[in-house]
């Protein structure tokens, strides 16, 4: 039973997984820090209110934070607006440059008459036994 265990353990999608997460919470943090240290200060200036969260309203005796909530909306804004132009969409320009470089497969090619992918060095299509040159 330890052999199975230490086989899962071993295997690929779980050390991926580890090293995914760690990696992962580790840029959260600069995200965090990003909007925290950043742009949160750059709103600030801009709006002139550094916090919202003092804003609340009282009903029937019941106090509702909607600063902390807008404060929350704002950092979750930044945190997915930092993400989608700091990381999606840099990635996103250089896997699209990676994909534009790569060469068209070169084991196979389409057949003349039927248009069917057959293997490179094929002498007659297999599927309409036209006889290639």
């Amino acid at each position: 039973m330890f052999n199975e265990f230490k086989a899962f353990l071993l295997r690929g999608n779980v050390v991926d997984l580890a090293v995914g997460v760690v990696v992962g919470a580790a840029f959260g943090s600069i995200v965090t820090a990003l909007v925290a240290d950043l742009l949160t200060p750059f709103i600030a200036a801009i709006a002139k209110v550094p916090d919202f969260g003092g804003l609340v309203f009282t009903l029937n005796g019941s106090q509702f934070k909607y600063g902390h909530f807008i404060n929350t909306l704002i950092s979750f804004i930044l945190v997915a607006g930092s993400v989608f132009f700091f990381v999606v969409k840099p990635m996103n320009v250089l896997s699209a440059h990676a994909l534009k470089d790569t060469p068209a497969d070169p084991a196979t090619k389409k057949c003349p008459e039927c248009l069917s992918k057959i293997p490179a060095s094929a002498r007659r299509c297999a599927f309409c036994t036209q006889v290639l040159s």
